[in-house]
């Protein structure tokens, strides 16, 4: 097993990694934005170095930086946990250069599948369903105009190297293709630094699930089960939950299947989340990308496997077999994830200032899994995310009843915060009849 890790993230998933590293007799070190000074993570860790001021671009995103700390220190690996540097293919090269182990896929993975046309072509040519658009990038609008035409409106502008809900935009027709095509290219180079454009079939009524994956050091991929994903603002999650309740046992095993091919195809090692369409109306899915990374919803996964998919990347990563027997996994239950996010719950705006209250619920099947308390400052600088609220039962019904205990039981004050929208959503019919899709949250507002 790893001896020593540097985690190069914050908040929540930092915190929750160095949990699980701690339990496991393996030295915790956390890197640190000055704004982040005083957040739990940095004085839970073992030992904590400062990589820069609050810009992400000159701490969690510096990789000099970053390096320097894991040097400095002795680290043996570093794990990027999700978002900032995770789905860097060059800082896993260049980790790895060093003489560090990177506890993730491999480069040649994540190059594979971080731009989205070339992971699209990849999973066709491995059998795994791919929805009707572009093998190229749309090179300027006529070839854009030309593509959605066969297709078929409405389509989606998607940026190629785009990912997180971020860079995509639907075009209902030519006009709307104009404007939004010329949107989205500018927003990916500003982004991403390639302009780069997909088109791709719009589907009006979907639902989002997604397959949990683990490339195991034996070279063997397993599949962890699916997430229900369809509760979204601005297709960003909000909710997550599994099983899905849009799936049948014959489904499943299709969904499963599918991702299993899709890892293999790439070599897949480590966690990694296949991203799917599904239309309800017609039982077709398809594959919409893949995350090179630990998800943020993975803890809904480990509630129902009894897994701490953390404890299995590193195993993964220090080339051990995982704890568990692939070839007899056993999901139980059925277990929710709330984002509760720093934003008004109505226009979902960002709402940062100063933790004056933080009192988290407890309880049967109750799981928190935040980056704050009282006293702490939720700044401008980075993603909205303080807290997952994950619950569990015995079937679904169970875990939305206590699901709805524990937003009541959660007390938050300073930053803004959306627990009045859950509190919202849990009594909602649609969504407490399973039948929902990615549209709930605008039907709802």
């Amino acid at each position: 097993m790893i001896e020593s890790l540097l985690v190069a993230n914050r908040g929540e998933i930092a915190r929750r990694i160095i949990r699980t590293a701690k339990r496991l007799g393996v030295r915790a070190i956390a890197v640190h934005s000055e704004a982040d000074a005083d957040l739990p993570f940095v004085t839970e860790a073992d030992e904590a170095v400062c990589v820069g001021p609050a810009n992400p671009a000159q701490s969690y995103r510096n990789t000099e930086a970053i390096l320097a700390a894991a040097k400095s220190t002795g680290a043996q690996a570093i794990h990027p946990g999700y978002g900032f540097l995770s789905e860097n293919a060059d800082f896993a090269r260049t980790v790895e250069s060093s003489g560090l182990i990177w506890v993730g896929p491999g480069a040649d993975a994540i190059d594979a599948m971080g731009d989205k046309i070339n992971a699209r072509n990849l999973m066709a040519a491995a059998g795994v369903p791919v929805a009707p658009g572009t093998t190229e990038p749309a090179a300027d609008l006529a070839a854009a105009v030309a593509a959605a035409a066969e297709i078929g409106y409405p389509v989606m502008v998607k940026a190629a190297a785009g990912g997180g809900g971020m860079g995509m935009s639907v075009a209902v027709d030519e006009a709307a293709l104009t404007t939004e095509y010329d949107k989205v290219r500018a927003f990916a180079e500003r982004m991403f630094g390639d302009g780069s454009v997909l088109i791709e079939r719009y589907f009006p009524r979907v639902r989002h699930v997604e397959v949990q994956i683990l490339g195991l050091a034996d070279g063997r991929v397993v599949a962890l089960g699916e997430r229900e994903c369809s509760v979204q603002r601005r297709n960003q999650k909000l909710v997550e939950e599994s099983p899905s309740p849009a799936l049948t046992p014959e489904l499943r095993d299709r969904f499963l299947a599918a991702a299993v091919r899709a890892g293999e195809a790439v070599g897949y090692r480590n966690a990694g989340t296949v991203e799917c369409l599904f239309d309800p109306g017609t039982n077709e899915f398809f594959f919409l990308e893949m995350n090179t990374r630990l998800q943020v919803e993975h803890p809904v996964t480990e509630l129902v496997y009894g897994l701490d998919l953390v404890e299995e990347q590193l195993r993964v990563a220090s080339g051990l077999a995982p704890t568990f027997d692939p070839d007899a996994l056993t999901p139980r239950g059925h277990a929710i994830e709330l984002r509760v996010n720093a934003e008004d719950p109505k226009r979902f705006l960002p709402g940062p200032g100063v933790v004056s209250v933080w009192n988290e619920p407890v309880g049967e099947g109750v799981r928190v899994d935040s980056g704050y308390v009282a006293g702490n400052t939720v700044t401008p600088f980075y993603d909205s995310l303080m807290a997952k609220l994950i619950v569990s039962g015995a079937d679904r019904a169970e875990a939305i009843e206590r699901a709805k205990a524990a937003v009541a039981a959660f007390e938050i004050s300073g930053p803004k915060c959306n627990l009045p929208f859950f509190a919202e959503l849990l009594e909602n019919p649609e969504f407490l009849s399973g039948d929902y899709d990615t549209a709930i949250v605008t039907r709802l507002r």
